[in-house]
């Protein structure tokens, strides 16, 4: 997978490419499927600046937050990656992106091999700069769309 722009999906009907993930190569490091079954991505590749939720189906909190990340997404100003985890299977992943439209790429974890990254508990939210750079995380929801843009101003230098 190659380096280039994020790019948003107009439509959604299965869960987004992960082939707008901008990311540099790397020779070792998280290897995640792409939630609609093509393709990797290895998370230590990821570039940003972007803001890498981590979030599962099962998870309240989660289903709360994500339409603060769809009125983000909109904008269409700053990238985003999902990495659903600990889900029951892949379908479940699929059919709550579809219901949320969520329209960034998505990454699963299926075997949790990310919590040694991110460590139990979501949502969580890694604010990623453009070498790769982890520059604040945000345990827990959003409360709302205004703290999700002063955060990616203060974090990323990105008005949104």
């Amino acid at each position: 997978m190659g380096a280039s722009s994020p790019v948003y999906a107009a439509t959604l009907t299965t869960a987004p490419s992960c082939s707008t993930i901008k990311v540099v190569s790397v020779t070792k490091g998280t290897a995640l499927p792409c939630l609609n079954g093509v393709g990797r991505t290895t998370f230590e590749a990821i570039r940003g600046p972007v803001l890498v939720n981590v979030w599962g189906s099962w998870c309240e909190p989660c289903k709360e937050e994500i339409p603060r990340l769809v009125d983000i997404a909109r904008l269409k100003k700053i990238a985003i990656v999902g990495i659903d985890v600990e889900e029951r299977n892949m379908a479940a992943g699929r059919a709550f992106v579809t219901l949320h439209k969520m329209s960034w790429p998505q990454l699963y974890d299926v075997k949790a091999v990310t919590r040694g990254i991110f460590g139990m508990g979501v949502p969580v939210t890694w604010f990623i700069d453009a070498q790769g750079k982890v520059t604040y995380k945000q345990i827990g929801l959003f409360q709302s769309d205004a703290q999700i843009r002063d955060l990616v101003k203060k974090h990323l230098g990105v008005t949104l």
